[in-house]
């Protein structure tokens, strides 16, 4: 039923944990399963320079955040934002058809953390930006 990727990753995750003072977080869960992912990044020259992650659900769940974290180290944000949950399970060798939702959590997660990344940035930004004007 899952592929030996999908074993390897759930058995040996990689990036396994949290970033203190993470630059970005992104949380995201599925309700109807009771999975919960949650992605940590860091950000360097506008790449992903290290991301960990914590997940609270199936097998193919913590297989998807591990894979999820192997693809886009080194990736640029804009790059990062692109990757998608056909890509992950691709790189997984596939997933069954009933946990393709799981490869979603991780693309969404990664998406949420870029985006909790930037806007922090933006805010960081328009209060110097508030502050010269005074």
């Amino acid at each position: 039923m899952y592929s030996e990727k999908v074993i390897d990753h759930f058995k040996n995750p990689r990036n396994v944990g949290e970033i203190e003072n993470a630059d970005g977080v992104g949380t995201v869960g599925n309700p109807v399963c009771g999975d919960l992912m949650t992605i940590y990044i860091k950000v360097k020259d506008d790449k992903i320079d290290d991301l960990k992650f914590k997940t609270f659900g199936c097998g193919a769940a913590i297989a998807t955040s591990s894979m999820i974290t192997e693809i886009a180290k080194g990736k640029t944000l804009d790059e990062g934002l692109k990757i998608t949950r056909s890509e992950i399970a691709s790189n997984l060798g596939g997933l069954p058809s009933i946990k393709m939702h799981c490869s979603n959590l991780a693309a969404d997660a990664l998406h949420a953390a870029i985006n909790d990344y930037r806007k922090k940035k933006d805010d960081k930004e328009a209060k110097i930006e508030e502050e010269d004007k005074k």
